[in-house]
């Protein structure tokens, strides 16, 4: 299992370029094959190189910070990685032949075969907002999206039918464009994709008036998601090939749905438990009664018991959130005294004798000028 590439190069998460940089520089400082005594050196340069490659490049690393490891094999082959990532200054201050064009000469030599590799499409990421009741029954939502698909003129070629295909003048047809420096530590190849071509190779003239050579059209789909029962704030599902169609034949991409829960009136979720708070009045409180809670499915009864106090729990098993792994969570119901602004004389009158008999002195000229409000 690949290790984070945070972790490999010992930075966080929201390290700079600067400081990626200094942490590669020093662990391939310390692993270079041929001047590390570690048996694992290779292996290690390897591994720090490949992190440093799509952490140094903001589009790489947008897509892994996303999706992890998944995020970056779905979307680039090996060579993609390295192919363009800048190590020529790397060590341009370190005092020694760092060899660093030969090492990965040897370790990635297959870089240099050109860009025909064709790619798959690129994944798609969508939010959806959704009630708190459609996470616990679960629910059928309609989006629309855009994506690139394959256009149906030209059949994904770019090509229209009068239309002539030459070699790339600029490239001279290996759709790469190829820049050697000489350097205190060595020759080092900088290889990137020609602009002329997009690193096919090839030019079209007279190219699909539909798409305009792109072999791609612009399309709006509705596409209807199923969100699964107790799904979680934040959660992604995937919807395979539902993302932007593939370079000529490849697979499309895949549609990545981020789900936002929003904030429920009655009820406040932790993890898989559901959370309600409920009023009672204070007779029920001192005297105890039996009470009804509202769920997701009904009423629930449960019985308070004489002398219950504001902030007091009561669980209801198996009464909250469905969960992903089967188990459902519980309904814990949270008790407030709810005591009343507004008092009929009776009930002032029955309340200031429960204090008499309770002892408590009472400043009757302060509460008889409120209630006379």
């Amino acid at each position: 299992m690949k290790r984070d590439y945070y972790e490999v190069l010992g930075v966080s998460r929201n390290a700079t370029k600067e400081e990626i940089k200094r942490a590669y520089r020093r662990l391939a400082l310390k692993y270079h094959p041929d001047k590390s005594s570690d048996p694992n050196a290779e292996e290690k340069f390897k591994e720090i190189s490949e992190a440093y490659a799509v952490l140094s490049d903001d589009e790489k690393r947008r897509q892994y910070d996303m999706f992890g490891h998944a995020g970056i094999e779905s979307e680039y082959s090996y060579e993609d990685i390295f192919r363009t990532a800048d190590f020529s200054d790397i060590f341009h201050d370190i005092g020694f032949d760092f060899g660093f064009d030969e090492i990965f000469k040897k370790f990635f030599g297959g870089f240099e075969r050109g860009f025909e590799k064709k790619r798959r499409g690129r994944d798609l990421l969508y939010s959806i907002s959704i009630n708190l009741e459609d996470a616990y029954f679960g629910a059928e939502k309609e989006i629309e999206i855009e994506r690139n698909e394959i256009c149906p003129a030209c059949n994904g070629t770019g090509v229209s039918d009068r239309s002539k295909i030459v070699s790339c003048p600029a490239c001279n047809g290996t759709g790469e464009i190829r820049r050697t420096e000489r350097t205190p530590f060595g020759h080092f190849t900088q290889i990137t994709i020609c602009n002329d071509c997009r690193g096919e190779g090839k030019i079209i003239k007279n190219p699909c008036r539909i798409c305009r050579g792109s072999g791609f059209k612009r399309v709006k789909r509705k596409i209807r998601v199923k969100i699964p029962k107790g799904i979680e704030d934040g959660m992604h599902l995937r919807l395979e090939g539902e993302g932007d169609a593939g370079e000529k034949g490849m697979k499309p991409g895949d549609l990545y749905i981020e789900v936002n829960i929003k904030e429920n009136e009655k009820f406040m979720r932790e993890g898989d438990d559901l959370i309600i708070i409920k009023k009672i009045s204070y007779p029920e409180a001192v005297l105890g009664n039996e009470i009804e809670i509202e769920t997701f499915e009904g009423k629930e009864k449960i019985n308070i018991p004489p002398g219950t106090q504001s902030g007091e729990i009561f669980k209801i098993k198996g009464k909250g959130m469905p969960s992903l792994s089967k188990k459902r969570g519980d309904l814990i119901v949270k008790i407030e005294i709810d005591v009343p602004k507004k008092l009929s004389p009776h009930e002032r009158k029955l309340i200031e004798e429960l204090a008499e008999e309770m002892n408590i002195k009472m400043n009757k000229r302060a509460f008889s000028k409120y209630w006379k409000r």
